[in-house]
């Protein structure tokens, strides 16, 4: 039971993460370091990205290789956290609180650890 739960929610907020990026674009955008390229462009490329790694970590069978993409994206993206935070102390209201966007940087390493733990999970094996 909590083996699915951790892979459900997990595949549930990548999802509604993805979602977000069209939803929500400026957001995403803001926070994206003027050093890339095409912002919109990546905006919906990850936005995608979220959406079927969120999708394809449900299946058992693509579940292991997901969470590596899932794993590779996040370290992907940590350089718009860290220029969301560092613009936020240069005055940028982002409209969260500097506290949280510091708290922001360790927290995606939780992330990680989530998507490293669930890697192997196997419904299979679960006990009723």
């Amino acid at each position: 039971m909590m083996k699915k739960f951790l892979v459900y929610s997990l595949g549930g907020f990548y999802i509604t993460a993805g979602i977000n990026h069209f939803f929500s674009p400026e957001f995403y955008l803001e926070m994206m370091p003027d050093y890339l390229p095409f912002h919109e462009l990546l905006n919906v490329t990850s936005g995608l990205a979220e959406i079927t790694l969120g999708s394809l970590v449900l299946y058992e069978r693509m579940r292991k290789i997901t969470c590596y993409g899932i794993i590779l994206l996040l370290l992907a993206i940590y350089p718009a956290n860290i220029n969301m935070l560092l613009t936020a102390l240069d005055g940028k209201d982002y409209g969260f609180p500097i506290w949280a966007l510091y708290a922001r940087l360790p927290v995606q390493f939780l992330f990680i650890y989530w998507a490293w733990f669930v890697r192997d999970f196997k419904f299979s094996e679960e006990q009723n």
